[in-house]
């Protein structure tokens, strides 16, 4: 062989080598590349798992978005049997309205009014505007009822309830006013405002939502009855209804033997038997019940 011809197949053998020696890098790289791809999926995975574990997947602090309450909910809030309302009682209950000494609370056209005055993001105001919700629906219907939950930084954190705002109220027997001034949402480091008052019922929320009315001033939600009866404060604990839809609270109802039930139909029976002596007994469907009669003991004096 030619020294050229030499040269040549030795320059040739170092471009082979070095070719077989690039390809074995690019398979070590690609190599490498899937191998971190694959740790970086476990850890993801795994930190998932920790964060699941950890959480423990609590419904409470989570929350459905404010909206308007479906005919189906609406439904069942007005059609709890009244075997299930006499098999709650009202021994459970441990606060009631109690009976003022003031002028009739009257609508435009002479009906007995019910004006009740919470706010969105009142944790107590979620849990008692499901009794109100309930006795009311017993002498009337709710239309365009909407559904919210308390704030997410405030005591029992989004606790699911309904909404007044918007609501309007049908009944032969009574009337109702449903006051929400404010949402549950921050604007600036305070809850954006909702509805006002009207003049006549801000007077009513100064006058009778103190001492010796109720038992501190100016406390949500507060609930005027015809001006007869009158309550301050949840009469049940929101704690009964952490990590519970909207769905779920109604359709525990109908269950005497849930906590739900028996807190949400006990506080019913009670502002039922309030209700009844606005309306004179009427509906007597509802006003001749024993689980009514005996609900009127419960109720307090100022």
């Amino acid at each position: 062989m030619s020294k050229h011809a030499e040269q040549k197949s030795q320059a040739r053998e170092k471009a082979a080598a070095l070719h077989a020696t690039q390809l074995r890098a690019e398979r070590r790289r690609r190599l490498l590349l899937a191998v971190g791809a694959v740790a970086v999926v476990l850890v993801v995975i795994g930190g998932l798992v920790a964060v699941r574990l950890a959480g423990g997947g609590k419904k409470e602090t989570a929350a459905e978005p404010s909206g308007s309450a479906d005919s189906n909910l609406i439904s069942t809030l007005a059609s709890i049997p009244a075997e299930t309302f006499a098999a709650v009682g009202s021994d459970g209950v441990q606060a009631a309205p109690a009976a003022i000494t003031a002028p009739h609370l009257l609508s435009p056209d002479g009906k007995p009014k019910v004006l009740y005055v919470g706010a969105e993001f009142c944790p107590y105001c979620a849990a008692e505007r499901w009794p109100v919700t309930v006795a009311l629906s017993r002498f009337g219907t709710f239309s365009n009822l909407g559904t919210t939950h308390s704030a997410a930084a405030d005591v029992y954190p989004n606790t699911a309830s309904l909404s007044f705002h918007g609501s309007t109220y049908t009944s032969k027997y009574l009337a109702f006013t449903g006051v929400e001034t404010t949402t549950n949402e921050e604007v600036n480091g305070r809850y954006a405002p909702l509805d006002k008052l009207t003049p006549e019922d801000q007077k009513t929320f100064d006058t009778f939502n103190q001492p010796p009315y109720v038992k501190s001033s100016g406390s949500i939600p507060f609930v005027d009855l015809g001006g007869q009866f009158a309550n301050a404060g949840a009469t049940f604990t929101p704690e009964v209804l952490a990590g519970k839809t909207q769905s779920e609270i109604a359709n525990a109802l109908k269950d005497p033997a849930n906590p739900i039930a028996q807190a949400i139909d006990g506080s019913a029976n009670v502002y039922t038997a309030a209700l009844c002596q606005l309306t004179k007994n009427q509906p007597a469907a509802v006003c001749s019940t024993d689980a009514v009669k005996t609900a009127a003991g419960k109720l307090g004096r100022s």
